[in-house]
């Protein structure tokens, strides 16, 4: 017990350097305290638990409670999660390059990754992965045979798959090498004049990437405008987000800043570089799923009033993490700071530091929310995520459209298509025909799918009601009649969202030719939210005075 009491002693002192002096003054005895008890608590519950315990696992657990307290963006990184956070900050895994996604009681390749160890190797989408390495994946998560997957470049892996429709088995044999993700996966011309960028994730590098695209769209076409899409991008590097804004605004402005508890982490970042075009419109795709980096360069380009927000509100995160080393390969992911926008707003939607009594965390509240000056004087809110310039419904998916994406009916059929078609038009010109469409009906008819529109949830949900209330007895005959009116024809509700499926289709198929590039420009074709960017660009007086201070 002595050398315990020790042991947390020197993990208090140790942790010390790593904050102020006055705050350890104030607060070592506490935590060397609550280490103590901590340490002694699971020592105890470890010996005399009537049960087994594993003690990585019982930690882990204690772990992960302790820092979801905290926010959902601190975590602990294991030492068999480096290489999975280490593609998250540079692109870069050792691994096959495919994306796997269940397949019944076994896992499929979702989508291998163009020139890459998979695609190399002749795996298609919809392969299923029956054994890796000798060992059946049945029942196995996607996580953990991610886990078993990734690995060293040059070292040997084993897949034993099945093609859909072929009673063989095919063993296949492959080194896995270091596989490295373009976070910028398309750019190209939208018309003769729009060019369009798509950024999937900051990464190390991909301010070069992005100033890199903008240089080969204005050399080889008469530029008139950019659409920089941001849309589901999640984040990663707040220096990436500097120098991905710094392409588009001068040298020395600044972009961004940081604040903490400790004074280390309050910082500013400005654009270091020259920029690559300073004047040329740029319309900034984002939705709910832009977060992080995409909000910081969202919210740069509306406070510079450097090009029009257009789309729905983004996610709400304007917390700063960094990393720190602990002992035995393992790393602590920690949030050190809240960042600010150029005109001084943070726009963090939930409030972590004040949480309910039942332990959940509250909205920051509109009446709470700070107004702010872009530079041209157009106002601005903090504490919620960025408000696009432009605010456009978010694209829904229809009952139907849902069901079939969720059981992997879309999915399959587009393996099947693969099959039976060895080639397409490009991308871009790809258009599902007639005959294809009455295949995928066929193909549905003695397929299991069901859903509920959402009058059946209402008339669901006045049943549980009026039964509650004591009124169903007296209404339940005009109830069944109701019910029998609106309950859904599945071939009816098809033919009514064919045009919504065939884009489903389309782009389903497309990326089994032509892989995530190509699923990308088909998707342009159909894209209400990036026909409604090209709009806004070749209106001049609607882009102008979106820009100018009411």
């Amino acid at each position: 017990m002595r050398t315990l009491k020790r042991w947390t002693l020197v993990l208090a002192l140790s942790l010390s350097v790593l904050i102020p002096l006055a705050f350890v003054t104030d607060n070592l005895f506490e935590v060397s305290k609550n280490l103590d008890i901590f340490a002694t608590l699971y020592k105890e519950v470890n010996t005399y638990y009537v049960d087994d315990i594993d003690p990585s696992k019982f930690m882990r657990t204690g772990i992960d409670a302790m820092l979801n307290s905290l926010d959902p963006f601190t975590n602990y990184i294991s030492e068999a999660e480096i290489e999975g956070f280490r593609f998250q900050t540079t692109g870069k895994y050792g691994g096959i390059g495919a994306t796997i996604r269940k397949s019944g009681d076994y896992l499929a390749v979702a989508e291998p990754y163009e020139g890459f160890a998979a695609y190399k190797a002749g795996l298609m989408a919809g392969d299923v992965i029956l054994e890796i390495d000798g060992k059946s994946t049945k029942g196995k998560t996607t996580d953990e045979a991610s886990k078993v997957l990734k690995g060293s470049p040059g070292t040997t892996i084993k897949l034993l798959i099945q093609r859909p429709g072929d009673k063989n088995t095919m063993l296949k044999e492959f080194p896995r090498e270091e596989i490295k993700i373009n976070s910028v996966p398309y750019h190209g011309m939208l018309n003769n004049e729009i060019g369009y960028i798509r950024l999937s994730q900051f990464t190390e590098q991909c301010g070069k990437d992005v100033a890199d695209a903008v240089k080969d769209l204005k050399s080889k076409n008469d530029l008139k405008g950019i659409v920089f899409d941001l849309r589901g991008n999640p984040g990663g590097l707040l220096n990436e987000a500097v120098n991905i804004v710094n392409v588009f605004v001068d040298k020395g402005q600044k972009v961004v800043s940081t604040k903490g508890k400790v004074a280390e982490w309050d910082k500013e970042y400005k654009a270091l570089n020259e920029a690559v075009d300073t004047k040329i419109p740029v319309v900034v795709l984002v939705n709910s799923g832009s977060a992080s980096a995409s909000e910081i360069v969202s919210g740069a380009f509306q406070d510079l009033d450097r090009g029009v927000v257009v789309g729905q509100k983004t996610y709400g995160k304007g917390l700063v993490q960094s990393t720190r080393q602990l002992s035995y390969g393992t790393q602590l992911k920690v949030t050190t700071a809240h960042y600010f926008t150029p005109s001084g707003r943070c726009i963090q939607a939930l409030d972590y530091a004040h949480r309910n009594e039942d332990g959940s965390v509250g909205k920051i509240a509109d009446s709470l929310k700070t107004p702010f000056k872009t530079k041209v004087g157009r106002t601005v809110y903090d504490g919620g995520g960025v408000d696009p310039d432009i605010l456009l419904d978010a694209p829904k998916y229809s009952p139907i459209s849902k069901s079939l994406i969720e059981k992997n009916l879309i999915f399959d059929f587009a393996t099947q298509y693969r099959q039976q078609h060895d080639s397409i038009v490009k991308a871009k010109e790809y258009k599902l025909s007639d005959a294809d469409w009455n295949s995928f009906s066929l193909y549905l008819k003695d397929k299991e799918y069901d859903y509920s529109t959402k009058t059946e949830d209402a008339l669901k949900a006045l049943q549980k009601n009026a039964e509650s209330e004591k009124y169903f007895d007296a209404i339940q005959a005009d109830y069944d009649l109701i019910k029998n009116k609106i309950s859904h024809d599945k071939e009816h509700d098809l033919q009514k969202n064919k045009e919504e499926l065939v884009k489903l289709l389309e782009q389903e198929i497309v990326s089994r030719y032509y892989y995530q590039n190509g699923r990308i420009m088909n998707a342009l074709n159909n894209d209400s939210e990036i026909l409604k960017a090209i709009d806004i660009l070749n209106n001049k007086e609607l882009y102008n005075s979106t820009l100018t201070a009411k």
